[in-house]
């Protein structure tokens, strides 16, 4: 008897345990991959793409890339929060690289980030 009783509090506290383990999935619209491009012209009147890339996961961290032309100039990663309507994006290990303060606007189907003054920063893609 007392091996059965053992038994079903066992199996109740592994079922109860289980359910108290569930993570909250955050959904987030910035999660996604965002980007701008915009192409140069070089010294010799070449032409060559500028890509920036972030993207954003869902426990408020992402990856960031600048790529000229097909080659990866730059590589980080970075945290992200939110406060109201106000993102904020802290690069880690690159000097010189300010955070991002921003927002996300739409127009139309179209989703932007948008600086702190107004200048778009990316899009959704």
């Amino acid at each position: 008897m007392t091996k059965k009783l053992f038994s079903l509090v066992a199996i109740c506290a592994i079922v109860l345990l289980a359910n108290c383990s569930r993570i909250e999935q955050n959904t987030d619209p910035i999660i996604g991959i965002w980007s701008q491009s915009k192409i140069i012209t070089t010294e010799n009147t070449a032409k060559q793409s500028i890509r920036k890339e972030w993207i954003f996961n869902d426990v408020y961290l992402g990856r960031y890339h600048e790529i000229e032309g097909n080659t990866i100039t730059l590589k980080t990663d970075f945290n992200w929060s939110k406060q109201g309507d106000l993102y904020t994006i802290e690069y880690r290990g690159v000097e010189g690289k300010a955070n991002n303060y921003i927002t996300i606007q739409s127009l139309e189907d179209h989703y932007f980030l948008r600086n702190k003054d107004g200048a778009t920063l990316a899009t959704r893609e």
